[in-house]
């Protein structure tokens, strides 16, 4: 028994994950490899996109984005193709480009049959119509975003109606039942009355358009002797004017200031609301300019 050798039992530990020599690295190397494609290939694409793509691009993944196109050729890439070279090579945006370019070049070249159309007088005024739409809903907007600064803007929002008519921006002061513009029967703006004015008028300042300024009332009489409903309206009127001149408004741009009693009520049934008394202010509209070769 002696001569018998001891059993010797190894073991042998093993490491799950393989320690330090295992593959969680090639992972984390993986997302490196992954992210670096993304960042060149994001290189490319600031290299090879024009300033109205990278708009694209940008307005794509601003908050709030809203696409305007209906139809696949008008968008981020406008129905292009990218080539090696990174030009636009094909689609119906660069056939239509093409094709004004060298519709572009005869008309520079002066060939036979090459005319310049004149503009007819149909389309100046529906153009000058459209401008000033555009002018007048934006200044519509602007009053109203600086109403919201006033502290009292609940209070006086209730005294402002602001329309276009055929004639044109028509911003009106009204009297409310128990909130007056004026104070009794004068012409005296009240503070609020003027603070209005001047808002008013840092809006109108920034349009080009004549001015007319009216004065309304209404059925009843102002109680002094010798001064009627039309004195008292004209009044108002050029107390509005002067307010007007004095917060920024030039003065050759008011086109006329009128007193126009109780002709006008904004409420012909009842002549007597309080609200027929008003101060009326319009941005007139413009004729457009004919071309120096029109016939008159």
């Amino acid at each position: 028994m002696s001569g018998n050798k001891p059993v010797v039992i190894k073991k042998v530990k093993k490491v799950i994950g393989g320690g330090h020599h295992g593959g969680a690295w090639k992972v984390a190397y993986a997302d490196f490899v992954t992210a670096m494609m993304a960042f060149f290939l994001l290189m490319w694409l600031i290299n090879t996109t024009s300033p109205e793509q990278k708009r694209g691009i940008a307005d794509y993944f601003a908050p709030a984005s809203v696409s305007r196109s209906s139809q696949g050729s008008d968008g981020l890439l406008g129905g292009t193709a990218f080539q090696e070279d990174g030009a636009r090579a094909s689609g119906s945006n660069r056939k239509i480009d093409e094709e004004s370019a060298e519709a572009s070049q005869r008309a520079k070249g002066g060939g036979e049959g090459a005319k310049t159309k004149e503009p007819t007088e149909d389309a100046l005024a529906q153009a000058m119509a459209n401008r000033e739409n555009a002018q007048f809903a934006s200044a519509e907007a602007s009053l109203r975003q600086a109403l919201q600064d006033l502290p009292d803007y609940a209070e006086l929002s209730r005294n402002l109606i602001i329309e276009q008519t055929p004639e044109g921006l028509n911003i009106q002061l009204v009297d409310q039942e128990g909130r007056a513009m004026f104070s009794g029967s004068s012409a005296e703006p009240l503070p609020r009355t003027q603070h209005l004015l001047e808002t008013v008028a840092k809006v109108v300042e920034q349009l080009p358009n004549r001015i007319s300024v009216s004065g309304h009332t209404d059925t009843t009489a102002p109680g002094r002797p010798g001064y009627s409903n039309w004195d008292l309206s004209a009044d108002r009127a050029n107390a509005a004017r002067r307010i007007l001149e004095k917060s920024g408004v030039e003065g050759d741009r008011i086109y006329q200031v009128a007193g126009k009693g109780d002709r006008e009520p904004l409420y012909p049934d009842d002549p007597d609301l309080p609200a027929n008394r008003r101060i009326s202010i319009v941005l007139l509209r413009e004729a457009p300019v004919m071309p120096s070769d029109h016939a008159l």
